[in-house]
């Protein structure tokens, strides 16, 4: 692995919820590209540290820090663990994310409080921190949501899930025009379909899987390793000119969905 020539090199991320799914890929994909990683983990510790083993084989300079993203004291941790690790932070991936299904009128309100707690204070809290640290080097970065398509496309026995990415498209539009004096980017990336543990239950119902792909064009699940593909093209620098903006990455199920 020649990092040294690879875009992102020289340039450190932090990837919340960087320990499995979605989020591992796109540590993997970081890496692959040259930049040092924070990996953000909350419980079991096994798989952030099977991950920083596995890559620091391939010569990544990798580590993992435990943190709650929806508690300020963490956000902030995990931003100076990056800098003392490795001397900046160019690059915040907010990719930790929960979800439980209830109907509307079912819904706990603990259930309520702990969707949104994660899924949209989360980056509201290590967006603030990593921006106050981008701003205080003065040489750019990239804040990165990884949203979904429900923060457009609706989702019954959802709501609460709904409601935080809806929350984390207007942060991100708002943030974005805040932060560009300083050439901080930030955009969502919004997965449709992906095939990571979260989805797990759904893909073994042979029913709900036909019909889940039913509503998707191209008649398949996402990969993780689709989502890491765009989000590691989005930290390069030829993406410097997009912000603001919501990156779908679905295939094609937000132009179907409820179509059929």
């Amino acid at each position: 692995m020649h990092l040294t020539s690879a875009p992102l090199s020289g340039k450190s991320a932090i990837v919340t919820g960087g320990d499995t799914g979605i989020g591992a890929a796109i540590v993997r994909g970081l890496a692959a590209q040259g930049a040092n990683v924070v990996i953000d983990y909350f419980g079991d510790a096994t798989p952030a540290q099977s991950l920083v083993a596995e890559l620091e084989k391939n010569g990544s300079k990798v580590t993992a820090i435990a943190g709650d993203v929806s508690k300020a004291a963490d956000a902030e941790n995990l931003v100076a663990s990056c800098v003392k690790a490795f001397g900046a932070l160019d690059i915040l991936i907010n990719n930790a994310g929960i979800e439980h299904r209830y109907p509307f009128v079912d819904t706990p309100d603990n259930v309520w409080d702990l969707v949104i707690a994660v899924n949209l204070t989360g980056p509201y809290l290590c967006s603030k921190a990593a921006a106050k640290q981008m701003i205080a080097q003065g040489r750019g970065g990239r804040i990165i949501n990884i949203s979904s398509i429900h923060e457009d496309v609706t989702a019954p026995t959802n709501s609460p899930y709904c409601a935080a990415k809806g929350g984390v498209r207007m942060l991100m539009r708002t943030i974005a025009v805040e932060l560009a004096p300083y050439k901080i980017t930030v955009n969502n990336v919004g997965p449709g379909a992906v095939d990571t543990p979260m989805d797990a239950s759904t893909k073994r119902n042979p029913t709900l899987d036909a019909e889940l792909l039913s509503e998707i064009p191209l008649r398949r699940w996402g990969e993780p390793d689709e989502i890491a593909g765009l989000v590691a093209f989005l930290c390069t620098d030829a993406a410097s000119y997009i912000t603001g903006t919501t990156v779908f990455i679905d295939g094609g199920m937000m132009r179907q969905a409820g179509s059929l």
